[in-house]
Parts: structure tokens; sequence; C-alpha cells
């Protein structure tokens, strides 16, 4: 066996996915039941169990035991019990005693949290472990333990209460104005079925107070091992030696005769809409949610992924949309999006959410409402959806492209989900196919149709968020009223779409020249001293097929300015974001981009500024332009950009000022650092000294002088290809007349803090 892939040029990949087949399209062809590539099966006990050799990360294993056992099936004396299961687990077992399993699996460096973890939700338990295996005994040591949690977790009174406080504490966390209004939602979303009362996390009298033989009588209930999976996803020689594994330490695992039958909990619908308005004066700010429940949709057949894409599509869309009404003129909100959620086993929402500004909630919400009827009196452009099309195949290509470097942790997961939910697991190679074949085939119709299930009169839930109350459920109907009316009239116009310039680069520089290069053998690097005075240093890597990242600094920072010019500086960024620093607005810049996967960000930092940034190598070109437009744009403040970002930071101030978490890391910096500006939390004073004009002006002057930066190039690249495009972009970013930001590092001005000289 080879130890490393033999090295192809990208280019001959790229084509690989353009000149993959197409597949005939039979919609009624059903998925096969058994997951590919994967070795699966049933131990002679029941157990289910999925094995995969995959090498990412190295000599890691990814492994799960998932448990069809949620908070759904506790009677009302055991809500929480299935939770207190998954804490006990941790603690001990048949084999492993106070905590002996928690200490085994760090000692061989799978930290608590980020390596092993639980999760309880309303209808499944999932235990997780990420662990080394560069010893053979480390993974039938980890198999082991999880064989533990499935028959043998020991529940005796003592185990109970040492665990109660550490269920407590996380009741207590969840407590907070976000946790109670989610509870609250929970219930109206579910009202009428037996998931509004079972929240994982309880009732604080039952964690109190349950007994540790009604503990024991719902684990050994319900923790059937028929009900269970063993994933091992990981970088294994071979596969059926772990097959082995799981047997020895699952097979004499044995469960009562006869498994008891899951019950499905319905979750009735409704045609009138359900409203609630939440306050917290601990809230984050000001928010709109509106829910669109319906049956979670079976994936068994073509036409079902078929029927996914056009969900996805018309998601896609409607976000392009609520993005830009966003930046637009007097925008009803900050942020607005939407998505799809499966909520509990029987039921899925569509769910649109909104962060708005403070006593703007009912705006917020017309305005959501408005274009969603909108999109069904009128239907999404083709150009609109030619935009979501080409984003839905760079988003597969470069799935295709890096099927090999996937990790093992999505590996696991999709088979997770397989267990839990029947979700085929039909392959990237296929699913690719099947993309390609289908999606140049949905039209912009079909896509407008699916706001037909976003009407108010189909199991529709509305919510808004206020840390002071302004909106009441009487001005939530009246809203919903008018826009059904308006509808009913015709009233709606249509989307009036802006104009989409062909090319980021209007007129290509001309390309600069290399002065000096520098080859490091050692490393594998190559450095380039341009014409202008940037350097540019790359390297060729083979970690990612799909993955070029780059990054551009240069010393000179925040850490320069006098007090009186730090605040306005500071949002620069920030403002120059809003109005655009590639030379387009960031509502066009987006639809220039579609079909490419590339991203460039900037920042102003103490000591230095940066661009970074990562892309495809077949979208080198347009990243290295994105970066010219950068040095040479000149960012202009605008009044309506300018109002957009200042109603923004000034609510995100209020909402830290609000939160008890945010005080206390404010209090815990001013000790530390001493009350001095650059350190303490700006508040909605230090935004009225904002100067717009000053803030952008520094903003250019920051990217302006290409002498000063040095930029590192690294991923999988063609040099033969890349080097002609870095010296036409960047070689060719003109030059200053005399040297801007031109700091040695050595000689940067230190931050203003004052260490504490006592304790407070």
């Amino acid at each position: 066996m080879d130890l490393f892939p033999t090295e192809k040029p990208r280019i001959a990949k790229k084509h690989g996915f353009r000149a993959l087949k197409l597949v005939d399209v039979n919609l009624d062809q059903e998925f096969e039941r058994r997951p590919l590539n994967v070795d699966y099966g049933t131990l002679n006990n029941g157990l289910t169990y999925y094995v995969h050799s995959n090498p990412r990360p190295r000599l890691r294993a990814a492994l799960a035991l998932a448990v069809n056992v949620g908070s759904v099936l506790e009677e009302e004396n055991e809500r929480g019990v299935a939770h207190i299961v998954e804490h006990l687990a941790f603690s001990a077992t048949k084999r492993y005693t106070n905590h002996d399993i928690v200490k085994f699996l760090e000692s061989i460096g799978a930290e608590f949290g980020a390596c092993q973890n639980a999760v309880t939700s309303a209808d499944d338990t999932v235990y997780e472990l990420l662990v080394p295996i560069d010893k053979p005994e480390l993974l039938s040591q980890a198999i082991s333990v999880l064989a533990e949690f499935s028959s043998e977790i020991r529940i005796l009174k003592d185990d109970l209460e040492k665990e109660r406080g550490a269920v407590m504490e996380e009741y207590r966390e969840i407590r907070n104005a976000s946790g109670r209004m989610q509870d609250e939602h929970w219930t109206l979303m579910m009202e009428g079925s037996k998931y509004a009362e079972r929240l994982p996390i309880g009732l604080e009298k039952v964690i109190q107070t349950v007994s540790s033989e009604t503990v024991k009588q719902f684990y050994k209930k319900w923790y059937h091992i028929r009900n269970m999976a063993m994933i091992a996803v990981g970088d294994f020689p071979d596969t059926q030696s772990v097959v082995e594994l799981i047997r020895t330490h699952f097979e004499n695992k044995i469960s009562a005769p006869g498994p008891p039958i899951i019950p499905l909990f319905s979750v009735p619908s409704h045609e009138e809409p359900r409203f609630s308005c939440f306050v917290g004066s601990k809230a984050d700010g000001s928010a709109v949610m509106i829910s669109y429940k319906m049956p979670v949709d079976e994936l068994k057949t073509v036409k079902d992924y078929r029927d996914m894409l056009v969900e996805s599509m018309f998601l896609h869309a409607l976000n392009q949309r609520f993005f830009k009404i966003s930046r637009g003129k007097d925008s009803p909100y900050f942020s607005c999006s939407a998505a799809s959620d499966a909520l509990v086993r029987p039921l899925k929402a569509y769910i649109m959410s909104s962060a708005c500004k403070e006593k703007g909630t009912l705006q917020a919400l017309e305005s959501m409402l408005l274009e969603v009827a909108r999109v069904r009196l009128h239907g999404f452009s083709e150009r609109e959806v030619s935009f979501v099309r080409a984003l839905l195949m760079s988003e597969i290509e470069s799935a295709y492209l890096e099927r090999d470097q996937m990790q093992s942790t999505s590996l696991r997961d999709e088979y997770i989900q397989h267990f839990i939910h029947n979700e085929p697991v039909i392959g990237i190679e296929y699913e690719a196919q099947l993309q390609k074949s289908i999606l140049p085939y949905i039209s912009a119709s079909e896509v407008s149709k699916y706001a037909e299930k976003l009407q108010t009169s189909c199991s529709c839930v509305l919510k808004t968020i206020e840390p002071e109350a302004s909106a009441t459920i009487d001005d939530l109907k009246n809203v919903v009223s008018k826009i059904n009316n308006l509808e009913k009239e015709g009233s709606i116009i249509p989307w009036d779409e802006e104009y989409i310039p062909k090319e980021l680069v209007n007129v290509k520089p001309a390309p600069g020249y290399i002065v000096e290069q520098k080859k490091y053998s050692n490393i594998g690097a190559t450095e380039l001293n341009l014409s202008n005075g940037m350097q540019v240093c790359y390297k060729c890597t083979d970690f990612f097929d799909d993955q070029v990242l780059f990054t551009g600094f240069s010393y000179g920072g925040l850490s320069e300015l006098p007090e009186s010019e730090y605040f306005s500086c500071s949002m620069g960024s920030t403002i120059a974001g809003e109005i655009g620093v590639f030379g387009h607005k960031p509502s066009v810049l987006m639809e220039m981009l579609a079909g490419k996967r590339v991203e460039v960000g900037t920042k102003l930092g103490a000591y230095m500024r940066t661009f970074s940034g990562d892309c495809s190598p077949s979208d080198l070109e347009t990243a290295l332009q994105l970066i010219y437009q950068l040095f040479i744009t000149n960012v202009i403040p605008g009044e309506e950009e300018v109002k957009i970002v200042m109603e923004m930071a000034e609510e995100a101030v209020r909402a830290q000022e609000r939160d008890p978490y945010t005080a206390f890391a404010n209090r815990v910096k001013e000790i530390n650092y001493g009350n001095y500006y650059f350190f303490r939390p700006i508040r909605t004073s230090d935004l009225m000294k904002v100067d717009p004009v000053k803030a952008c002006e520094y903003f250019n002057s920051c990217f302006k002088d290409p002498s000063t930066f040095t930029v590192v190039i690294a991923g999988n690249i063609d040099p033969s290809i890349a080097v002609p495009l870095i010296l036409q972009y960047l070689g060719g970013i003109p030059k200053s007349p005399e040297a801007i930001f031109n700091y040695n590092r050595d000689d940067l001005k230190g931050l203003p803090f004052k260490f504490p000289t006592t304790i407070v």
C-alpha cells in the first residue's frame, strides 16, 4: 500500500468532476436501504453496527453508540430521567467506577467535551467518542466503554446523589432569558402532543427527588440492545477486525426478551396561527421567528431527493432576497434567514428568523411575511434561480473533489442519521451525479411553488422577542391580516432586481514582474519579491484537493492611534465592509461570485492589518482579483450604509449591556488591564463619537501600499498557473508614491494598559 497518494494535476481533477457522467433520472427509483461503502450488519443479540475505514484524522477513530430512546418516552414522574441516565453513564458502570471512564479517556488524550460527549434529545440519545488508536488496545477499550453504556450503567442511590448537582447546574445554566424563551417556544410549537411536556432537561422537582429505582426502571425498560447501533469510523487497517471487537464486547449483552415497541407520538396540525410575545429584560435583542410546521419528508426515492433539492433552492433564493433587503434603505431588520429544521421524529419546520432594532418587531414581521407572499404571487426570476443553481453545483463539486478527505466524524454522523432517521447513505459519487443530472432541469416556477407551504394557515407559529414590551398579540394578528389581504388583492408589486456587472475587474492591470526569487527546499516554499514591493510566499500542498488558503499582513495597526481617533478608526472595517471594500456592494458581489468558492475578509488589528481567505484552486484568479480590488477601491461612506452599521452596532452594545455573562467578562478585563480605551467595552456614548468619513479614510489607507505587505499562499496550486495570476493581480497593484504604514515590527507602539497592583 502506498503511504501517500499519487500526485495528480489539480486541473485534471477538476475536469474529472466536469466529465462526471450524468445518470438517467428515474424518479420512481428507490435508494438502497443498505448504506454504501460500510461494513453494516446485525449481531445475534440485535445490535446494529456500522464500521468504515477512513484515514482522516490519522490514527484516530470516531465512535458512537446511538440509542433510539429520548425524553418523549418518559412518564410524568420521570421527566428528565433520560438525560440523567446519560450523565450516569460517564459516572459509573459495572467495570468502571468514580468517573474512571472519564479519567481513562482523558489519559489517552480524549478530552471531555471535545472528544467524549453525549446528547439527549426528545427522540434519541447518542454517546460519542473520538479516540487515538495508535496502540492496539485503545480501540478495544473504547468500544468496551460504549458496550458498558448499552446495558451496564450503574444506578445506585449514591451514584445518583453525586450526579444530581451536575444535572442541576446544567438546568440552571439554561434557565437564562434565551433558555426560558426556547422552552416557551417549544411548548407552543408542540402544543397538543406529548413532546410539549418532554423537554430533555426535565423538571427541577424530578431532578432533585427522583429515586434511583425509578431511573433504573427507565433504563432497563428502554435501553434494549435492539434499539441501539454501534458506529466505528477510523483509520483502521481493515474493518473485519473492528467488527470482531464489537462482537467481542457487545454480543454478551443480552436485554430482556421482546424489545419494547417505540411508540410514535404525533403533533397535531392547526389552521389558525399561534402567537407569542416573549419579553425578557436580559434578552439578546429584538427578534422575530416564524415557523411553518409539517410532517417530515421521507427520503426513499430519486423523486424525494429531487424534491429536497427544490426545497434547498427555494430557501437559498429566499435568503438571497432577505440579505438584499437587510442591506437596503430603511431596512426592517439587521439580518434575516430561512431554514428547514427537523424538530422531532414526525415533524419538521421551515423557520424564518430575523434580528431587528428595538421596537421594530412588527416592521420586521411584516417584511418577512410580505416577501413570502411576493414569491407566491410573482415567483422567483430565472436569474435568482440560476444564482442558486450555480451555488449548489459549486458546493457538490467541492464535496466531490474532496471526497477522499472527509473527516471520520462527518461519516460517523451520516451513519447515525441512517440508523435513527432512516436517511439513505448513497455515497458522494452517486450524489454528485444525481445533482449534476437534476439541477439544470429544476425551473424557477418549481422553486417558487414551495412558497405555498409557507402560509400562516398551515400550522404556523409566530413569535416576537423583545427586551421591553412594544408588540402585542393583537398587533401580530393585524400584521398577518394585512399581508393576507394585500395578497388576496394582488397589491404586492414584483421584486425589483438590481444591475449586476459581469466582471469583477473592469480593466485588467498591467502585470508586475519578479525582482527576486528564493526557494526554500527544506520546507518546499518559494518566495517572490515583486516589482511593486509586495512579498509573496507560496507552497504547494496536498492536504485538501479543493482548497487554497491565503493571508496578507502588514505591520502597524490600531495601537499607533491616539485615543481621539481610536473609536472611529476601529469601526473602519465594519463600515467599509457594509459599503463594499472590493469595488461592489456586498449584495451585488454575492451574485457576481455565484458558483465560485472564494472568500476574502479583512481585519484591522492592534499591531497588524490583514486580509485572508480561502478558495477553490479553480477560483484562485477570482480570489486574487478581490485582493486587487481591495487595494484600488476608495471606500466613501454613504448615509444609508452608515445608518445601518451604526444601528446594528448600537443594538449589539445594548444586548451586551443586558447580558450578565458579558458584564462579568468585561469586569474581569477591566481589572486585568485597567480601564484603558482599547480594552474596555464600547459604550453607546463611544458610538456617538465615531466619524464615518475618518473611519473609511483610515481603512483605505490600511490597504493602499502593497510594498508593506507580505502574502502567504498555501494549498493545491499549480505554480505554472498561479504565478502568472500573482504577477497580474498582486504585482499589478499600483505602488504608492510614498510608503504608508511602513513600520518595523520591533518598533511598534505597545497597547496602553496597566496590570493591577493590588488584589481586587
